[in-house]
């Protein structure tokens, strides 16, 4: 029987589904074809394409397998096999099915009967696995074919459901679909600084002879290394950030410049995502091999990968990974604090660094009192090295704290905006002489819509049981510039800071019963369908004012 071999060393379920299409008779030239067509159309999706590059997904524990035989008349034809795992480690294997020696490949000259293949007729068996592998990296396996072997590549995954890719290539002369790797494909760290990293590595083989079409491409995570792009995209995607399908083919190569990102646009430079495990950023540099990655938080260890990627085909290859650890930011300068001297603090909200203060107490109660001037910010105490207060703040805060004689505090303010904060800080022993007046229960200033008319508006505020100052400043304001002046307005600027156009009276007023501690303002001489802006600053014995939250109140168009 001709090719009667391959029969016996078919799996049962294969040799069954294809018996179903033939008789076992001594096949001639046009039904060995027949038998091909037949048996590559029934299982087309287990037969491994040669020359091109297939993703295989995989589910857990339930192994899969691709077939592989080389065309008639190609005896001792190298080929190779890549595969490159895209998660989890996966197990993979190469067995060869090969034709026993003695066992008849030819039918016997006018032997056209039908019959099987008695037991005497089946030789040892005859199959043998030729490599075999464990892991996560990208492995190649390169070896001779003769056309009378069968190969059978089996995949498998253990720990849960991923794909792979796979390319096999029986053409080994035309060139590589991936690029090449130097011979020493390390990555070198030339330079560490607080926020930066400088690393550098071989060149390519690949970019010296296709530099059009080739392009360098980092990663940089604060997770571990990634052995292939394939990897990299994976887990990337799997922690909620989007990205498209791949990394090479975002952008034409003809529209890359150097220095530019292709998975987001041909303007940035990189892209920065925020994820559960921390910072991830792409970029990608042309075919320069030295980079200077900045913009990174300080002691911190960041892991390193180049990929070689060629724009054409989107296949890529992976440099050997590195890390590195960014060196510990100096210690900030602290600020000596004196008894009752108030500090005001400006915090750069895109540094996100601490403003230190530091107090050391003659007494053994100590007041801190903190007004907040502009954006969010928190602050963190500590006595002798031992925190005692951590909280954000907001508006005005006083906090009492007790100890012993010559006990330091350090105070450390952060601001946890973007835009920048502001703070005015204060440190005494003395409760007695505040640095602000006393305090109605809220802030607010309130208006009366049914008091408003085309000329006036109503407004009222909250007062104390301490006799003190008020006094009350108008401003115009357009609505689409209402949200930028309420965000923008420091807290702690006094009526100085104000025009003196923009001042509508004072007047002093408390009230012992604090149900009763309120007063009301009527603001004439507005102008109908116009929004206005009012504030009212009150004023302690200290003479230093506290602003009340501003109000926008637009008179009536109609009357």
């Amino acid at each position: 029987l001709k090719m009667s071999w391959l029969w016996l060393y078919l799996p049962l379920h294969l040799l069954m589904a294809t018996c179903l299409c033939h008789s076992i008779k001594a096949p001639t030239t046009s039904s060995q074809q027949s038998f091909k067509a037949d048996l590559f159309n029934f299982y087309h999706s287990l037969i491994l394409a040669d020359g091109k590059e297939t993703t295989i997904h995989l589910l857990k524990d339930i192994p899969k397998r691709y077939y592989f035989v080389l065309e008639e008349g190609r005896v001792l034809a190298p080929f190779s096999i890549t595969v490159t795992p895209c998660d989890v480690p996966i197990e993979w294997s190469i067995l060869v099915y090969k034709s026993p020696p003695g066992f008849p490949e030819k039918a016997t000259p006018g032997d056209h009967d039908t019959r099987e293949v008695s037991k005497s007729q089946k030789a040892p068996s005859m199959v043998s696995t030729i490599f075999n592998y464990k892991g996560n990296s990208v492995e190649t396996y390169m070896g001779m074919s003769s056309h009378s072997a069968l190969y059978l590549l089996e995949f498998l995954s253990t720990e849960r459901d991923t794909h792979i890719t796979v390319y096999l290539t029986t053409d080994t002369t035309s060139g590589h679909l991936y690029p090449e790797l130097p011979t020493d494909p390390r990555i070198d760290v030339i330079g560490v600084g607080h926020t930066t990293v400088t690393l550098t590595w071989k060149h390519s083989p690949s970019v010296l002879q296709h530099r059009e079409s080739i392009q360098y491409c980092l990663l940089v995570n604060e997770k571990h290394n990634y052995k292939s792009l394939c990897a990299a995209e994976t887990a990337i995607r799997s922690s909620g950030m989007k990205l498209p399908p791949t990394l090479a083919l975002s952008l034409s190569p003809y529209l890359l410049e150097p220095q530019q990102v292709m998975i987001l646009s041909n303007s940035e430079l990189s892209i920065i995502n925020k994820v559960s495990g921390g910072e991830v950023r792409q970029v990608c540099m042309g075919t320069k091999n030295t980079y200077t990655v900045p913009n990174l938080s300080p002691s911190t260890q960041y892991y390193f990968d180049v990929f070689i990627v060629n724009l054409l085909t989107n296949a890529s290859a992976a440099y050997t990974g590195t890390f590195a650890r960014t060196l510990e930011e100096p210690e900030p300068k602290v600020m000596e604090m004196k008894d009752g001297k108030v500090v005001h603090v400006v915090l750069d909200g895109k540094k996100q660094k601490f403003y230190s203060l530091q107090y050391q107490a003659r007494h053994k109660k100590i007041h801190f009192t903190f007004q907040l001037c502009r954006g969010q910010i928190r602050v963190h105490i500590t006595r002798n090295g031992k925190t005692v207060a951590s909280e954000n703040l907001s508006g005005l805060r006083y906090l009492s704290l007790k100890g012993k004689l010559l006990d330091t505090y350090l105070v450390q303010l952060r601001s946890t905006e973007e835009s920048n904060s502001s703070v005015k800080v204060q440190a005494s022993p003395h409760f007695h002489k505040p640095l602000f007046p006393l305090l109605p229960e809220s802030l607010k200033i309130k208006s009366f819509s049914k008091l408003r008319t085309c000329r006036s508006v109503t407004i009222a505020w909250l007062g104390t049981q301490e006799e003190s100052k008020y006094c009350v400043y108008r401003k115009r304001i357009e609505e689409d510039q209402i949200w930028k002046e309420l965000q923008s307005t420091d807290r702690c600027s006094g009526p100085e800071s104000r025009h003196k156009s923009e001042k509508v009276l004072c007047k002093y007023f408390y009230d012992l019963n604090l149900q009763r501690a309120v007063t009301t303002e009527t603001i004439k001489g507005l102008e109908a369908g116009t929004f206005y802006l009012f504030d009212v600053y009150l004023f302690g014995p200290s003479g230093i004012p506290v602003r009340y939250h501003s109000k926008v109140v637009k008179t009536r168009k109609k009357c």
